[in-house]
């Protein structure tokens, strides 16, 4: 796996949901057509383990969260940046999603949830805010943001 075709594999994704209003609809077409078990989900989450494993992803680190924008908002990825993040047992930032936010949760042990939502897809509107929170185990957390679009907010 190299990030290129991960590049590749994430444009496939976003050229389906490119002009997709991000609400409960996008959620439940996204779980129902590329959720847990699916083609599409089994290829990302191992793409995403072996980019954890060599380097490339999740890069970084902060308050015990390891995390990195492997690519910026482009017309490839139809206007999204994409984002993963592997938290084990722990609330992240507070942030709001101006665009709002589509998230593929990935466990990697336990029965790992994030924001209260086992394996899938998670849709987040646009104005929504949240502190991430994993919980029961270890999870990575893909992150698509339309326009690269996040602002973290003071300590809550």
């Amino acid at each position: 796996m190299t990030p290129e075709r991960f590049r590749t594999q994430i444009a496939a994704l976003t050229a389906q949901i490119k002009d997709q209003a991000l609400d409960g609809k996008l959620d439940a077409w996204l779980n129902a057509t590329h959720g847990a078990g699916s083609a599409t989900y089994e290829t990302l989450k191992a793409s995403c383990e072996a980019g954890v494993r060599d380097g490339w992803l999740c890069n970084r680190e902060g308050g015990g969260i390891r995390y990195g924008r492997i690519f910026r908002p482009a017309d490839d990825l139809h206007g999204f940046s994409v984002d993963v993040v592997d938290m084990r047992d722990i609330a992240g930032p507070h942030h709001v999603h101006p665009n709002g936010e589509i998230d593929l949760v990935m466990p990697l042990d336990g029965d790992a949830t994030f924001d209260g939502r086992n394996a899938g897809w998670v849709v987040m509107p646009a104005g929504s805010a949240h502190r991430p929170t994993v919980a029961q185990g270890r999870a990575l957390v893909l992150y698509l943001l339309p326009g690269g679009a996040i602002e973290f907010t003071p300590s809550r």
